[in-house]
């Protein structure tokens, strides 16, 4: 059985680091937004069947899409 060895190197904190990350993150929350606004615009298309059929009613789309929507609230009796 052969044994495998690696270091972790660590990468010294530098202003240009953190400016990439802070970047990063930036571009990662804008792209995640545009997928959030894409979807809230797809359920705003469908019909009240389809809605309930998920389990969402028209007024809670913005709050299923971004997550804030209490999962007892939608089921039904």
């Amino acid at each position: 059985m052969a044994t495998i060895y690696t270091t972790a190197q660590t990468v010294p904190a530098s202003a240009f680091g953190g400016f990439t990350r802070m970047l990063g993150d930036w571009a990662n929350g804008l792209a995640s937004y545009w997928v959030r606004r894409e979807a809230i615009k797809a359920l705003r298309a469908m019909n009240d069947r389809e809605l309930r059929d998920i389990g969402i009613t028209r007024s809670h789309i913005d709050d299923a899409v971004w997550g804030k929507l209490d999962p007892e609230l939608g089921r039904m009796r």
